[in-house]
């Protein structure tokens, strides 16, 4: 009967990434385009207008948290 493995013999790719080590942004502003883009949407004015007032309220965490 095969005894389990310690995660040590595991290969990093059976892993799972830390939360710590996964980062969506670059440390460069947020634009509301970055935004419109990320969440899949066209650019026109009226996505640009979503974009603004959810920076405005969310900050650059606005595109952590649609992507993923």
């Amino acid at each position: 009967m095969p005894t389990s493995q310690p995660d040590a013999s595991r290969s990093s790719e059976d892993r799972t990434t830390p939360d710590d080590l996964l980062h969506a942004r670059t440390g460069t502003e947020v634009s509301p385009e970055d935004l419109v883009l990320a969440s899949g949407k066209d650019i026109t004015p009226h996505s640009l207008e979503w974009a603004r007032r959810k920076l405005a309220a969310e900050g650059p965490a606005a595109l952590d948290k649609l992507l993923p």
